[in-house]
Order: C-alpha cells, then sequence, then structure tokens
C-alpha cells in the first residue's frame, strides 16, 4: 500500500513542496522544526487542505491530482490529532463504535476488542468522555481511529499535549499496536524521543521540504545530517531478549551486533526490543580490552569520521552492518591516528532499552 505524494502548497510566506513515496509498511515518521511543514503534510494526505495542489496516490488509487479531488471521508484512512477530539455528547464506548459500525463487516480488518485492549480502556467504556483525563481521551481517540479499520493511520503529534505521565504510558501501548497492525502510519513529531521509540522509517524536513529519508537506523547516524551532530547523537539497535542472569541480575539481549548485557529487566524472553546507544557513551579502542568493567565491546570497522566543533569528532562504525555512532575528542582521535577502514573495537559504556 505504498503512498505517493507530489505536492505544492503556499500559504502566505511558506511553501511546501515535496515528492516522496512513503514506505507501504511500519511507522513513519516525519520530522522536524516547528514550521517545518510535517502537519501541512498530514492535512494534505487527509483531503483537508484543499488549496495544496499535486499528486496524491494510495494503493494505486489517485486521491488527488488535477483534475479530481476525493473527498475526506471517501479516503481510507483515519486521522489521530493533537487534541482527541471526541464526540462529548457520546460515552467512550459510543465513541469507539462509531467508525466501527460504519464499516462493513467484510472490511473489518481490526478486532475493536483488540484494540481495547491494547490501550487498556476497558474499564473506561461507560465512562462519559468529559470525565476522562488528558492521556484517557487520547487513547481512546486512537482506539477510535483505528476501529474504523483504516488503510492509513495518520497521527499528528498525538502525545505533544500530554504530560510526562500519560506520554509514558501511551507510548508503549503504540509500540505494541505498532508490532501488531499491518497498515502503515505516518507519524508526525517534534519529539525525537518518540521518533527513536517508534518509527522503522524516518522524513526529515525543513523549510517546506523534505532533506533526506531512510530507515531509523541510517537517518539518525548519517553524519551530514543534523541529528548525528547534535550532542544527543545516538544510534539504535534492534535485539531479543535471549535470557536473565539470576547470579548477577543482568538481562542478555541478542542483536546482530552481538550479545548486549544491561541491567536486569523485567523481559519475556524472545521479547523484542529497542536498544539505544548515546554516541557519547561509546568509546574505541584498537585492541579487545580484557581488563576492562564495559560488559558491551564489539569489533567494527570505522566508515567515516567528521569533525563537530573545535575539540570533537563523530566516529560512523560499521559493526557487522549496523551503523553506530562513538563521539570523541579529537585529541583522541589523533593521538589513536583512527582512519577510515580501520578495524577497532567499539565499548558502549551504557544501553539505554527504549
Amino acid at each position: 500500500m505504498s503512498l505517493e505524494l507530489k505536492l505544492k502548497l503556499a500559504h502566505g510566506n511558506f511553501e511546501l513542496d515535496i515528492d516522496q513515496i512513503f514506505a507501504s509498511q511500519g511507522v513513519t515518521a516525519i520530522y522536524g522544526p516547528s514550521g517545518s511543514g510535517k502537519t501541512s503534510v498530514l492535512r494534505a494526505i487527509a483531503g483537508l487542505d484543499k488549496s495544496a495542489s499535486g499528486l496524491i496516490k494510495f494503493n494505486n488509487r489517485i486521491w488527488q491530482d488535477g483534475s479530481k479531488f476525493i473527498a475526506t471521508h471517501r479516503r481510507a484512512l483515519a486521522y489521530v490529532f493533537q487534541e482527541p477530539s471526541l464526540f462529548e455528547h457520546l460515552s467512550v464506548r459510543a465513541n469507539i463504535e462509531y467508525g466501527f459500525k460504519r464499516v462493513p463487516l467484510k472490511q473489518r480488518v481490526i478486532n475493536s476488542d483488540d484494540v481495547i485492549q491494547a490501550l487498556g480502556i476497558s474499564s473506561l467504556l461507560d465512562r462519559d468522555t468529559q470525565t476522562l483525563s488528558g492521556g484517557e481521551k487520547q487513547r481512546v481517540a486512537i482506539a477510535r481511529a483505528l476501529c474504523s479499520s483504516p488503510d492509513l493511520l495518520l497521527m499528528d503529534e498525538p502525545l505533544s499535549a500530554l504530560d510526562k505521565r500519560s506520554k509514558a504510558e501511551i507510548l508503549p501501548m503504540l509500540v505494541a499496536l505498532r508490532d501488531k497492525l499491518s497498515i502503515p502510519i505516518i507519524y508526525v513529531s517534534h519529539s525525537l524521543n518518540e521518533v527513536a521509540r517508534l518509527a522503522d522509517h524516518l522524513v526529515l524536513m525543513q523549510q517546506g521540504r523534505i532533506i533526506a529519508s531512510g530507515d531509523i537506523q541510517s537517518m539518525l547516524t548519517q553524519l551530514d545530517l543534523s541529528l548525528a551532530q547534535g550532542a544527543d547523537a545516538e544510534s539504535l539497535i534492534d535485539a531479543v531478549v535471549a535470557a536473565h542472569d539470576e547470579q548477577f541480575e543482568l538481562t542478555y539481549l541478542d542483536s546482530s551486533l552481538g550479545r548486549f548485557s544491561v541491567l536486569r529487566r523485567p523481559l519475556a524472553i524472545g521479547e523484542k526490543v529497542r536498544l539505544l546507544i548515546a554516541a557519547r557513551d561509546v568509546s574505541i579502542t584498537r585492541q579487545q580490552q580484557q581488563d576492562t568493567s564495559i560488559l558491551n565491546i564489539f569489533p567494527a570497522t570505522i566508515e567515516q569520521i567528521e569533525s563537530v566543533g573545535a575539540a570533537q569528532v563523530t566516529v560512523r562504525l560499521n559493526a557487522n552492518n549496523l551503523p553506530v555512532l562513538a563521539r570523541l575528542t579529537k585529541k583522541s582521535a589523533t593521538l589513536m591516528n583512527l582512519a577510515v577502514g580501520d578495524s577497532v573495537y567499539l565499548q558502549a559504556k551504557s544501553v539505554a532499552i527504549l
């Protein structure tokens, strides 16, 4: 179910010019600073901005071109806004059923009970929506959208208006839904943490243009992009829970890079996880160290070295075909005489599980 966009839009001094084919599976995050055009893209896809000109084609069906414009309600999509926008005169159950009942029986590909359970709202079904917290309302809004069995789900910063606790509750639920659903999701966010946790693909926007796109691991470690140049530069690794070490209270995680050791976590054997490694927490050695407190050490090859300011460099490493960033002082890189193509060992001092 590919989505093809060739869009142009002008509002005052802002101009949007997009030519992009979005991934047909998984979560594609549109990321960029405020005013870069992220929401404008989503609104155009949904048919909410008729001033956008050009082509929108989804699943080989033209939703918009120079001679055709399919209305929003006839596009096989659902939209989750920043604000829940629930029907206040309806109960939680009635809000969810609103979209579900309007889908022909043969087209109901998403089970409403599964969605309700995944979002933890079973106990809220008979509640008045006006009595719900912000986080509860947004969970209901997400459930209502999913229960319409859309072919495409659009999410416009759905967590931005929530407090830290609500975000922490909903993010794992969205991760679980991502892994269960087969529909493509386009997720707009200005939070790199949300993007790192949820996205499979990343589209980077700036001033109404797409400046880069690709899989999330490659995009975060591409040295010519701002994501890899900042103080919070990081790498993502997909892993599976392999075992728990009762003696040392550790959890072992297997990845294409090798086996990671982290402090014991209440995770099920076989559970899929995503690991985040900050570039500042990665060091490099020429030889594999034996007398070291660092447990996560892997062989790698230096692919690229770029200066960051006057005192630091970022090194992009290839570790069994996975990109990993290391942030070093320029002095360390010089003393070690590091060069592209060198075989080294990366040491991950700290690893976070998302």
